[in-house]
């Protein structure tokens, strides 16, 4: 599973998503569900953009985990 740390960096350069959005052109919808960890499909030019707003790598952005056990029942 993907785990998406947009919030944390944001929170940490204390960034509003409506900056966010304003500043790089992204939608604010899909800056939100990014945010949230909602979205299902992130479009490559997105992550590009914020890595490249934020200065981070897209390691740093996202994080592959493995499930837990809870998780693996569920689905």
């Amino acid at each position: 599973m993907l785990k998406c740390h947009l919030s944390k960096i944001m929170g940490e350069k204390r960034l509003k998503m409506s900056d966010v959005s304003r500043d790089t052109g992204i939608n604010p919808g899909t800056i939100r569900r990014i945010f949230n960890e909602t979205a299902t499909r992130v479009e490559l030019n997105v992550v590009e953009t914020l890595c490249e707003y934020l200065k981070i790598e897209v390691g740093d952005l996202y994080e592959l985990t493995k499930k837990s056990n809870e998780e693996k029942i569920e689905d």
